[in-house]
């Protein structure tokens, strides 16, 4: 049970660090659309990976897939072109690594 209730506080807590790298991300690039918009690409993001890596395992492939595929979802969520959807996806991904470098290194309640 503390096992699950750990796993569910973890997932929340990437979820809304997600929602606001890519609120900010889309922000720098003038997008409009609000914080809302920002937490469908994040779910979004998350489902698409989960079902990438749970079909093809976890691996390259599995990885291009599913970045491929959420590509798709932030070209289609946020109205843009292919080239503008990749260099927000590639600031995003950027941004999220040096988060998750530095995230699990505060110290904190959890």
């Amino acid at each position: 049970m503390a096992n699950e209730i750990t796993y569910a506080i973890t997932f929340i807590i990437s979820l809304v660090v997600s929602t606001v790298i890519i609120y900010i991300v889309t922000k720098l690039f003038g997008e409009k659309e609000g914080i809302g918009r920002a937490f469908l690409a994040a779910i979004i993001g998350a489902i698409v990976y989960s079902v990438s890596y749970f079909l093809f395992g976890t691996g390259w492939l599995a990885a291009i897939i599913g970045g491929f595929v959420w590509l798709l979802a932030l070209k289609g969520l946020y109205d843009m072109g292919w080239l503008r959807a990749l260099a927000v996806a590639v600031i995003i991904w950027i941004m999220a690594a040096i988060v998750g470098l530095l995230l699990p290194t505060v110290t904190g309640p959890l």
